[in-house]
């Protein structure tokens, strides 16, 4: 499960927004919502999340136990 408060927290530390995340992960806006709300990404849109985010501890935000 995806802590996805940590994952907002990240893309704002990085000056983006969820909408141009989702645009450079190749998912619309509204998918990316979904996904969010879910906790669910595939593996290659968390690599490009962790790469583009420059996310040092992806354990942290991606494959947590925590539910938010």
């Amino acid at each position: 499960m995806i802590d996805t408060n940590k994952l907002r927290g990240a893309i704002a530390q990085n000056g983006l927004t969820q909408c141009k995340v989702a645009k450079k992960i190749g998912v619309s806006p509204k998918t990316f919502y979904s996904k969010m709300k879910r906790g669910v990404f595939g593996s290659d849109e968390i690599y490009t999340m962790i790469k583009i985010l420059k996310i040092e501890e992806p354990m942290e935000i991606f494959f947590t136990d925590k539910v938010t």
